[in-house]
């Protein structure tokens, strides 16, 4: 996940979830016409152990139902609309994800997925994703550099199930700057990057520095204003998380 002096990396966060429903096909598909660097999901199990991208515990927020992910299967999901109000949407599953992003032929996107915790099914959500990415064989990518997946959490467990299974799978440590500023738990885990929030980025930029010479790349998130992504571009991170992932291509290409 280096960058070699370069602007950012823009990644879709949900897609293009500042224009379309956050985790839709229609997000991430306007996502890679805007020539998003990457594109960003959450994942969950459901009860009967499929993988679908969605961020809440509950449907509530994003969808025309109600209820636990983890205590509906597939099928059910399947049953409701995640469009809100827009053209109907169905529930996207990781796999259909991973297939959109590596069959898209106009350049190679990086898939940024984030496990979260915790959750009843624990750490069979790390177990399940990394049988997914080697279903597509990109589990075990020739160098860090070069992997068509990232996979994310703020669980320094969950991050380090991933390091001691797929060791040159690159890694995201997401958090604070409590977690950050020594160094300690990312270090621990074996991340390959560390992810704090712009609002902590504005309040210790020596982050960027300090994770570069430990020899890791950072990931901010979410960067949706200018002046937050020029503060980026200053301090040499690697990736931006941003819903409106063409407006910040432009804005970083100067146009």
């Amino acid at each position: 996940m280096t960058q070699d002096n370069r602007a950012p990396f823009v990644v879709a966060h949900r897609g293009a979830s500042g224009t379309r429903p956050e985790h839709t096909l229609a997000a991430y598909e306007l996502a890679l016409q805007e020539g998003a660097d990457g594109v960003e999901c959450d994942v969950r199990l459901t009860r009967d152990g499929h993988l679908v991208c969605l961020h809440d515990r509950t449907v509530d927020r994003t969808s025309s139902g109600t209820g636990l992910v983890s205590e509906m299967s597939l099928d059910e999901l399947r049953d409701l609309d995640f469009g809100n109000n827009g053209a109907p949407s169905p529930v996207l599953t990781l796999r259909e994800l991973i297939t959109l992003v590596l069959d898209w032929r106009s350049r190679p996107t990086k898939l940024f997925i984030e496990t979260k915790h915790p959750v009843r099914y624990g750490a069979l959500v790390e177990s399940k994703v990394l049988a997914e990415l080697q279903r597509y064989g990109i589990a075990a990518p020739a160098s860090a550099d070069h992997s068509r997946a990232v996979v994310m959490s703020f669980a320094a467990t969950a991050v380090w199930r991933i390091r001691r299974a797929a060791p040159l799978l690159p890694t995201v440590l997401l958090g604070e700057s409590s977690r950050y500023l020594g160094g300690s738990a990312a270090t621990t885990v074996g991340a390959t990057a560390v992810g704090p929030s712009v609002k902590t980025l504005r309040e210790h930029p020596e982050l960027v520095d300090r994770a570069a010479a430990a020899g890791r790349a950072t990931y901010c998130w979410t960067v949706d204003d200018p002046e937050d992504v020029e503060l980026c571009a200053e301090l040499g991170v690697s990736w931006i998380a941003t819903n409106h992932p063409g407006r910040i291509k432009k804005l970083l290409d100067g146009n």
